[in-house]
């Protein structure tokens, strides 16, 4: 058999093959997070955010609504370097940078704990 068949048959059978994974896994609801960035917001996210006082202070005094730090959480980015420190209690500071519905630049601090994620401060830059 001619090299060209062979290409030919095994290009059609990896066409096949793929398109059968991707209807098969597409309808589970699954989505690639295996970025350190994406593994610790999708981390934060999946176990509720519980908002501090000195948050909620910071809600009023800046203009910054919950929805601003829920799109944050899940297309912020984590800034590694202040973040992942160890904090009283047991959980971890993560320092997130993220952006209002008015486009303006948030900085979200959230300590990360076993069972739950405490909103500690937001403030604009």
């Amino acid at each position: 058999m001619k090299f060209t068949y062979r290409l030919a048959y095994y290009l059609f059978g990896l066409l096949l093959g793929g398109m059968l994974v991707v209807f098969i896994f597409n309808k589970r609801g699954q989505d690639f997070c295996y970025l350190p960035n994406c593994r610790a917001l999708k981390n934060i996210r999946d176990k509720g955010l519980v908002i501090s006082k000195e948050a909620n202070t910071a809600f009023n005094a800046t203009g910054i609504t919950q929805e601003d730090v829920m799109k944050s959480l899940e297309y912020g980015d984590i800034d590694f370097s202040k973040s992942n420190k160890p904090q009283k209690g047991g959980g971890k500071l993560y320092t997130i940078e993220g952006r209002t519905a008015g486009n303006e630049p948030i900085i979200i601090e959230v300590t990360n704990f076993d069972d739950r994620a405490v909103l500690v401060n937001v403030k604009k830059v």
